[in-house]
């Protein structure tokens, strides 16, 4: 057992973070082309897990859901600090 005063460390392999990255740049390029608001999609997505919320057109549903959520979470993350807090 592990204790719990203690801060775990979580670390992700470097080469999937550019994967994510070119996922989310295909994903959100096929639902702007479509109509749809890719912030608010890909929200609802990571929320609930409904694929659904990704439009199938240029296979945008089949890429996203080769990737974690949680990966996704992670370079979403990752870019907001870099770019938010590295100024």
């Amino acid at each position: 057992m592990s204790d719990i005063n203690v801060t775990q460390f979580f670390k992700v392999p470097q080469d999937n973070e550019s994967d994510v990255e070119k996922v989310l740049e295909a994903v959100c390029h096929a639902m702007m082309e479509k109509g749809y608001n890719p912030q608010s999609q890909i929200v609802g997505y990571i929320m609930s897990g409904d694929p659904t919320y990704i439009t199938s057109y240029k296979g945008a549903r089949s890429m996203i859901m080769k990737v974690e959520r949680d990966e996704i979470l992670e370079e979403l993350m990752r870019f907001y600090l870099e770019n938010k807090l590295n100024r």
